[in-house]
């Protein structure tokens, strides 16, 4: 019999799936035997929804090669579009409740994503990071200005002010800069590992597509890409709206998970720590957004952490530049190499 023998790009996205699948099993088990913290364990929720905004910034920054500072924005959509789809579905089965509002608000972020990336995309570099993040500051104030509540008529919204009157017992599903309050808690750790297992399986099957490549392409030389006949805007496109849909389902997944949610959660800073998890797990590399996503919330809770709470954001922004400057550094960049061919080399020679 002839050996399957895997590439090693192949070795790594099972090896991937493998940790997720073994981290979950662990998280179970010591959540049932009761060795986690309560603070350990409402964070399970958030790591999922985290891990999946990772990835899903990922997929633009390291897969596409452009910047975007307005992820949060999407996240937003997908919180307060899965709350309230939520609260208006008549369905009983919480898990299919779950799924569907997931599903709403990814369709919904998708259309979001195909209007704001068809002429966002069409720029590079700087001047897309400025429109993304101008584009997450605009979702932000639309939602604190933004009225829906539903009574036996139907649905009912209004913008600015709340002018709506309800009949035969109606009630309000999003209240302005208020929020959403009295989310029911439905979402739960097995649907959030069956999301990170859903998007990982959709971003290690995109790069390895036609379609993938011709995007990897586009991140490496755009020129060149061009000249040999890749269509730019349908591929970039088409990570953009992918990447979209994958923050707003965890948009949902989190706020799902939560009391309450308000605009004011997914501001700027969110953006920017999202960013902070992609960059220290390496661009490109899924494992290690994991990794980052995964430590950088559960930090923060640890008793050791808690009373530089309001420092975060000052400490993330601090790694941010040292890890940005040692990557761009040739001298660090040609130490690292030698280090790491010379452990190859004895490990080699070893055998």
């Amino acid at each position: 019999m002839k050996k399957i023998r895997l590439s090693k790009t192949n070795r790594i996205n099972f090896a991937t799936f493998g940790a997720v699948i073994l981290a979950y099993a662990v998280f179970q088990f010591m959540s049932g035997a009761g060795m986690l913290s309560s603070t350990i364990r409402g964070q399970l929720v958030p790591i999922c929804a985290y891990v999946t905004m990772a990835l899903s910034l990922n997929l633009t920054v390291g897969v596409l090669g452009e910047l975007s500072l307005g992820h949060a924005g999407f996240m937003s959509v997908g919180a307060f579009a899965g709350a309230v789809a939520a609260a208006a579905l008549p369905i009983d089965s919480d898990p299919l409740r779950l799924a569907a509002s997931m599903v709403i608000a990814a369709l919904a972020a998708a259309a979001a994503g195909t209007l704001v990336g068809i002429p966002v995309l069409r720029l590079n570099g700087d001047y897309l990071a400025i429109v993304t993040l101008a584009f997450g500051q605009i979702i932000k104030s639309i939602m604190v200005q933004l009225y829906f509540g539903m009574d036996a008529r139907g649905l009912h919204f209004s913008f600015l002010e709340n002018r709506i009157i309800f009949r035969d017992g109606g009630r309000m599903l999003l209240n302005g800069a208020m929020g959403v309050n009295g989310i029911a808690k439905i979402s739960s750790f097995t649907a959030g590992f069956v999301l990170v297992m859903l998007v990982l399986a959709v971003i290690f099957n995109l790069v390895d597509s036609r379609a993938g490549r011709a995007i990897m392409a586009l991140r490496d030389n755009r020129i060149a890409a061009e000249s040999v006949g890749i269509p730019v805007t349908k591929y970039k496109l088409m990570a953009f709206v992918i990447s979209a849909a994958m923050a707003v389902a965890a948009g949902a997944l989190f706020a799902l998970g939560q009391n309450t949610i308000t605009a004011n959660k997914f501001d700027f800073n969110t953006s920017i720590l999202i960013l902070v998890f992609v960059v220290l797990g390496g661009q490109g590399n899924m494992w290690g957004s994991i990794l980052a996503a995964t430590f950088l919330t559960v930090l923060p809770e640890t008793r050791a952490m808690r009373g530089l709470a309001d420092y975060r954001m000052l400490v993330y922004a601090v790694v941010l530049i040292l890890v940005m400057l040692a990557t761009n550094n040739p001298t660090i960049q040609d130490f690292i190499n030698t280090r790491f061919r010379r452990k190859k080399k004895k490990g080699g020679a070893a055998k």
